[in-house]
């Protein structure tokens, strides 16, 4: 008897497991619950700070610019250091799934071209080596790109305790390509400038879940006005200016 209540005891947490795992829904620009009408035109700065202790020293300024149109939705973010040329990445997708179309990246480390079809081709230059490798990889699956990601949080249906996991596509030269995920791991309503936000908890496998962020959005504007990020114990900030 007592194997047989084992059993049974195993089954039903399997059971409850399996349950759980299946409430968790996969965005993906084939099947997704991003609102469309909030993609709209726009263009936000961040200051970006390292924290140390209670001391908060800024790193540099992030502009992210936000086009749309009947079509396509082009997302444009820059990076001003001092003394350091601009960081620039360059994403655009199809609309209304957002599914990708390309993505440039150009910084002082590397340059880097991805045109996504039925393959993903195109090129990363490393700088400091001097090495440029042709990408020409078939991934399957539906994923939107891993740039566009944090972006995609503000446009979903968000509300208390609600998670989901977003498929996405990040290129590491120095590891496996291929599709991924990033993880809204919960959702919870919070004040920041004394304004009431949504605080999003994410991590993704870019990281190996390793990077814990959180992300804060006006409920009522929807504008991204602060995020965290930490990184074993490195602690950065990003706070939205006017």
């Amino acid at each position: 008897m007592k194997s047989i209540s084992f059993l049974c005891s195993v089954f039903m947490i399997t059971l409850c497991s399996s349950l759980l795992n299946a409430q968790i829904q996969v965005q993906t620009p084939e099947k997704n619950e991003i609102i469309s009408s909030q993609i709209k035109n726009g263009q936000e700065t961040m200051i970006w700070y390292a924290l140390k202790g209670d001391t908060k020293i800024e790193i540099g300024k992030i502009s992210t610019e936000i086009t749309r149109n009947n079509k396509t939705v082009n997302v444009k973010t820059t990076v001003k250091m001092a003394d350091k040329p601009d960081w620039i990445d360059e994403t655009i997708a199809e609309l209304p799934q957002l599914k990708p179309v390309k993505h440039t990246s150009f910084n002082t480390q590397r340059d880097m071209v991805l045109n996504f079809g039925k393959t993903v081709t195109g090129y990363y230059t490393d700088k400091t080596t001097n090495t440029k490798t042709e990408i020409n990889e078939k991934v399957e699956g539906s994923f939107f790109d891993s740039n566009l990601y944090p972006q995609i949080i503000r446009w979903l249906p968000l509300k208390e305790g609600y998670k989901t996991d977003i498929a996405i596509f990040d290129y590491n030269p120095k590891a496996s390509i291929g599709a991924m995920k990033a993880h809204v791991i919960d959702t919870q309503k919070g004040t920041f400038q004394n304004k009431e936000v949504w605080i999003i908890s994410v991590t993704d496998d870019i990281s190996n879940n390793a990077v814990k962020m959180a992300f804060y959005i006006d409920t009522k504007s929807n504008q991204m006005l602060k995020q965290e990020m930490d990184a074993g114990g490195r602690k950065m900030i990003m706070e939205r200016i006017e």
